[in-house]
């Protein structure tokens, strides 16, 4: 993991994490514990792209489900609530 110190980045700007984002995702420690992380702009949209294609699968798979005849309908949420516990036993 690379990581600066928060008193670096103030004290030297981006110039503190600019070598260390070459080598990946840099995590800026305050206060002995990791508080932020500074990636590039290819990396965010990766991950973002990453997130959106999860997010259009389950969608994808709960649709599926639907069109399978894989869900049950409930009639309220004490109804629903109750058919969990019985699956938990």
């Amino acid at each position: 993991m690379n990581t600066v110190p928060a008193q670096e980045v103030k004290r030297r700007g981006f110039a503190a994490v600019d070598e260390l984002l070459e080598k990946g995702d840099v995590h800026v420690i305050r206060n002995n514990k990791p508080q932020y992380v500074v990636l590039t702009e290819e990396r965010y949209q990766e991950l973002v792209a990453e997130a959106q294609e999860a997010y259009l699968s389950r969608v994808r798979a709960s649709l599926e489900d639907v069109k399978d005849g894989r869900v049950r309908k409930f009639a309220n949420t004490d109804d629903l609530l109750q058919a969990l516990d019985a699956e938990e036993d």
